[in-house]
C-alpha cells in the first residue's frame, strides 16, 4: 500500500507564538494570500488578541544560580542573618521572600527552630582535635582525633561527618535539608559547614542538587522536559489559568511543551481534557487496539495494506483504487465540499433508544475520535521518520536540478509544517470529543477540515520521486504558508473561545 505522506513545518509552535505576539506583530500580510471565502480568517489574525500566548523566558544554569544568590543577599541584608543561614531560610519558605520576611518579623525566634537553624545563628565552622574523644557513629576512641560540631553542639569524628554527608548527597540526593547526624537534631547543615568537610566534587555535587531544589520549590519556575536539557523555563501562569489557557512555551533547545503540565505541546486542549482524555486512552486501550493498528483492507479489493507514510492519499498496490485512510471513502471525493473525514454524525434519538444501542453509540463516538488522533500521531511519527531523511532528499535535488543549498531549504521547512500541524490537529481530535455541539462547533470543525485537508495536500506534495520536487517548489512553499496561516486561524478562535469561557463541554472539569 503506497502512502503519500507530508512533513510539518518550522512554522513549529514558536511560529504559532511569534504569530500571537504583540499587537503590532500583525499577520495583515497573510490576509492578502488568502481567497475571498476567509475574510472573516483575515479579521482573526490581524486583529486577534493571540490569547494563548505567555510571556516566559529561558534560565541557564548560570542565571539559576545569580537569581538564588542575588536573593540570598537581598534576604541576608533585610533580616541581618550571615549568608548561609537566610539561603536556609529561603529554602524552608521556598523561595517566597515576601512571605518569609513577614513570618520571620512577627516570629522570628520560632522561624529559626522551624527551619533548623535554632536562635544561635553566629557560628563559624572549624574542625577540633580532641584528645580521648569517642564518636558516638564509629565508637572508635583515642587520641588527637579530628572533630566536627555544628551550633548544636553535637560532636563527631570528621571522618564520619564526611561519610554522612557523602552518603546523603551522593546516593540520597539530598542537600536542602541535611540533618545533623545526631538523632532527633534537626538542625541543618549550613554550605559553610559542608564546604569545609567535604571533596570538590561533592561540593559540585551539593550545588546541583541545591540549583535544581530551587526551580523545583518555585511555582513560576520549570524545567524542560526535554532529554539532557539543562533549562528552566520561568512563567507566571496561575493554576487556575489553565481552564482557560494553554500556555506553551520553547526552551533554547527548541523543545515546546506546555508550561502547565510538561507535556509536549497539546493546544488547542486545555491540561485537565488531555489528562482526561490519555487516561480514558489509557483505560480502553483494549477496545482500541485495532484502530491503531497499521494495516487495514483495500475497500474494493481487501487486500492487505499497510501504511507507510503520513499521508492519508493511499493507492492499493494490486487494484490501485485510491481511498482514504481515515474514513475508507473515495479519495477523489477528498477535496469537495461535502468533505466531512473530520466531522462526527450523531446518531438521531430513534437510533439510540435502547441501553445497548446508547452504549454502541458511546463506543462509536469514541473511535471515531481516538482513530483520527491515533491516526495523526502515527503520521506524524512517519513524518518525523522522513524528515531524518529530508537533509539527504535536499542534497539529492541540489545535485539533480542545479538548485543552490539554501534554495532547497523549502523541504526543511515543509517538513516542519507538517510535524506541527500534525500535532495541533491531532490534539483537536482530542478536544472535540469533550465539546458539546453548538454553533461554535461547527465553526470548530470547518477550520479543522481546511487545516487537515491543507495537510494532507502538502505531505501528498512532499512524498513525490525527488526529480519532480523542483517543479513543484512554488507549490510547495504556498502549501506550507497555507497550512501554517490555517493553524493560526484555527488556534487563534479556539483559544479565544476558550479565554472568553464561550466552549460548553460535555464532561464535568
Amino acid at each position: 500500500m503506497d502512502s503519500d505522506d507530508d512533513f510539518m513545518s518550522d512554522a513549529s509552535s514558536q511560529d504559532f507564538l511569534d504569530t500571537q505576539g504583540s499587537d503590532d506583530e500583525s499577520l495583515e500580510d497573510f490576509g492578502e494570500e488568502l481567497d475571498g471565502g476567509f475574510s472573516q480568517d483575515k479579521d482573526i489574525i490581524a486583529h486577534s488578541k493571540k490569547p494563548y500566548e505567555v510571556d516566559f523566558k529561558v534560565l541557564g544554569p548560570d542565571d539559576i544560580v545569580r537569581e538564588q544568590n542575588q536573593q540570598v543577599v537581598e534576604v541576608s541584608a533585610i533580616l541581618g542573618l550571615p549568608p548561609e543561614s537566610a539561603a536556609i531560610l529561603l529554602r524552608f519558605g521556598r523561595w517566597n521572600r515576601e512571605k518569609l520576611i513577614e513570618s520571620y518579623m512577627d516570629h522570628s525566634e520560632r522561624i529559626l527552630e522551624e527551619a533548623g537553624l535554632g536562635t544561635t545563628v553566629e557560628f563559624t565552622p572549624h574542625t577540633q582535635v580532641i584528645s580521648g574523644f569517642m564518636c558516638d557513629i564509629c565508637c572508635e576512641d583515642g587520641d588527637d582525633i579530628e572533630t566536627y560540631a555544628m551550633r548544636c553542639g553535637h560532636r563527631f569524628c570528621v571522618e564520619c561527618y564526611r561519610h554522612y554527608l557523602s552518603q546523603k548527597i551522593k546516593e540520597e540526593g539530598e542537600a536542602a535539608r541535611i540533618e545533623c547526624p545526631a538523632e532527633g537534631c534537626h538542625r541543618i547543615v549550613d554550605s559553610k559547614s559542608l564546604g569545609l568537610l567535604v571533596t570538590d566534587d561533592l561540593k559540585d555535587r551539593y550545588q546541583t542538587l541545591l540549583t535544581r531544589t530551587y526551580v523545583d520549590d518555585k511555582e513560576n519556575l520549570k524545567w524542560c522536559p526535554a532529554p539532557n536539557c539543562e533549562y528552566a523555563i520561568d512563567c507566571h501562569v496561575k493554576q487556575r489559568d489553565l481552564q482557560r489557557i494553554v500556555p506553551t512555551v520553547e526552551c533554547l533547545c527548541k523543545h515546546h511543551f506546555c508550561f502547565g503540565c510538561t507535556l509536549n505541546d497539546h493546544q488547542p486542549a486545555p491540561c485537565t481534557l488531555v489528562n482526561m482524555w490519555l487516561k480514558k486512552c489509557e483505560d480502553d486501550s483494549e477496545t482500541a487496539n485495532w484502530i491503531s493498528a497499521n494495516t487495514k483492507e483495500c475497500p474494493r479489493c481487501h487486500s492487505t495494506i499497510e501504511k507507510n507514510g503520513g499521508c492519508n492519499h493511499m493507492t492499493c498496490r494490486k487494484c490501485k483504487h485510491e481511498f482514504c485512510w481515515m474514513c475508507m471513502g473515495l479519495w477523489s471525493e477528498h477535496g469537495t465540499s461535502w468533505y466531512n473525514c473530520n466531522r462526527y454524525e450523531e446518531k438521531s434519538g430513534s437510533e439510540a433508544r435502547t441501553a445497548q444501542a446508547r452504549s454502541r453509540a458511546s463506543l462509536e463516538r469514541y473511535l471515531h475520535y481516538y482513530n483520527r488522533y491515533a491516526n495523526h500521531e502515527q503520521s506524524a511519527k512517519l513524518d518525523k521518520d522522513l524528515y531524518l531523511k529530508t537533509e539527504k532528499k535536499m542534497t539529492s535535488l541540489q545535485s539533480q536540478s542545479g538548485l543552490s543549498w539554501i534554495e532547497v531549504q523549502f523541504l526543511d521547512t515543509a517538513s516542519q509544517a507538517l510535524q506541527q500541524c500534525r500535532q495541533t490537529l491531532k490534539w483537536t481530535y482530542a478536544f472535540a470529543y469533550y465539546l458539546a455541539r453548538n454553533n461554535l462547533t461547527e465553526i470548530f470543525e470547518d477550520n479543522q477540515k481546511d487545516l487537515e485537508l491543507a495537510v494532507e495536500s502538502l505531505s501528498e506534495m512532499f512524498e513525490k520521486p525527488v526529480p519532480e520536487l523542483a517543479k513543484l517548489k512554488v507549490d510547495i512553499l504556498d502549501k506550507t504558508a497555507y497550512c501554517n496561516k490555517r493553524r493560526v486561524i484555527l488556534l487563534s478562535d479556539t483559544a479565544e473561545n476558550l479565554k472568553n469561557g464561550e466552549w460548553k463541554f460535555n464532561v464535568e472539569w
